[in-house]
C-alpha cells in the first residue's frame, strides 16, 4: 500500500498521508511520496489548490523514530523534512488537521498556506523532550505565526494546544468538528480556485520572498510581478469578465 495517496477533486488535489498504524508518522516512503504528490500538483495545470490531510483522522505524529533510528531519512534533499518544509509550491496547500500534528507533523501544517483543523486536533513541537529541536522549520516559521512569547513557550516547553486554541493564536483558518477537516478544507480550495491562477502565485512568491527583506526591495519586486501579471491573458480575461458579468475563464496565460 502506498504511503501518500493522491486523488483529484475538480480543481483541488487531495494528498493523503496513508500510514494510520503509526499516527502517519513521517519515513522516507512518506517523505517520497508527498514530494511526488506536490510534483503532481505543480506539473498539472488543471489543478489549482493542494489540501494535505491525513488518514485514520490524525493528520500526523511527526517523524517515525523507529525508522529514523533504522536509519531512514524522513525528509528529501532540497526539500525538507516530508519532501514538504522547504519545497518551492507555487500553488496554494491547505492542512486539513483532525488529530495529532506533533512535531514534523505541525511542521508541516506550517509549510502551507492556510490551516483547517477540528476543534480537538492537538498541535504541539515536543522535540525539546527528545533531546532535539523543531528543525523541519518549527524553530524558524513558528515566531513569524504567533508573538515572540507564545512561540518559545510552544518551542520551550514541547506542550501541545488544541484546534480551538491554535485558532486563537491565528494559527488556524477555520475549526470544524471532528471529522469534517478535510472536507471544509475542500471547499475552502474551491474558493481559492475561482480565482486566477497567476495571481495566486504571485501573490505567494511575493509574501514569501519579501519576509525581512527591505521595503523598497519588496515593492520593487511587486512592481515586478505586477509588470508581468498586467501583460497577462488572464488580467484581460478578468476585466473583460467583470464588464460582461460573467465567471472569468482562467488559463494561466
Amino acid at each position: 500500500m502506498n504511503a501518500v495517496r493522491t486523488e483529484r477533486i475538480g480543481s483541488t488535489l487531495l494528498i493523503t498521508i496513508d500510514r494510520p498504524e503509526t499516527r502517519n508518522a513521517v519515513n522516507a516512503a512518506v517523505a517520497t511520496g508527498l514530494a511526488a504528490a506536490l510534483d503532481e500538483l505543480e506539473s498539472d495545470a488543471s489543478l489549482r489548490v493542494g489540501v494535505l490531510t491525513g488518514a485514520g483522522g490524525t493528520f500526523s505524529a511527526g517523524m517515525d523514530l523507529k525508522a529514523a533510528l533504522a536509519g531512514e531519512s524522513p525528509g528529501v534533499p532540497g526539500r525538507g523534512f516530508g519532501g514538504v518544509t522547504e519545497a518551492h509550491v507555487t500553488k496554494p496547500l491547505i492542512a486539513a488537521v483532525e488529530g495529532w500534528a506533533m512535531g514534523g507533523g505541525f511542521e508541516l501544517a506550517l509549510a502551507c498556506d492556510l490551516i483547517v483543523a477540528a476543534g480537538a486536533a492537538q498541535f504541539g513541537l515536543p522535540e525539546v523532550k527528545r533531546g532535539l529541536i523543531a528543525a523541519g522549520g518549527g524553530v524558524i516559521r513558528l515566531p513569524r505565526r504567533v508573538p515572540h512569547h507564545l512561540a518559545m513557550e510552544f518551542l520551550l516547553t514541547g506542550e501541545p494546544v488544541d484546534g480551538r486554541r491554535a485558532a486563537e493564536l491565528g494559527l488556524v483558518n477555520r475549526v470544524t468538528e471532528a471529522g469534517e477537516a478535510a472536507a471544509v478544507a475542500i471547499r475552502l480550495a474551491e474558493r481559492l480556485a475561482s480565482n486566477a491562477p497567476l495571481a495566486l502565485a504571485a501573490v505567494k512568491k511575493i509574501v514569501h520572498a519579501t519576509d525581512g527583506m527591505p521595503e523598497a526591495d519588496a515593492f520593487a519586486l511587486q512592481r515586478d510581478q505586477m509588470r508581468a501579471l498586467m501583460a497577462s491573458a488572464d488580467v484581460r480575461e478578468g476585466m473583460t469578465a467583470f464588464a460582461e458579468r460573467r465567471a472569468p475563464q482562467w488559463t494561466g496565460q
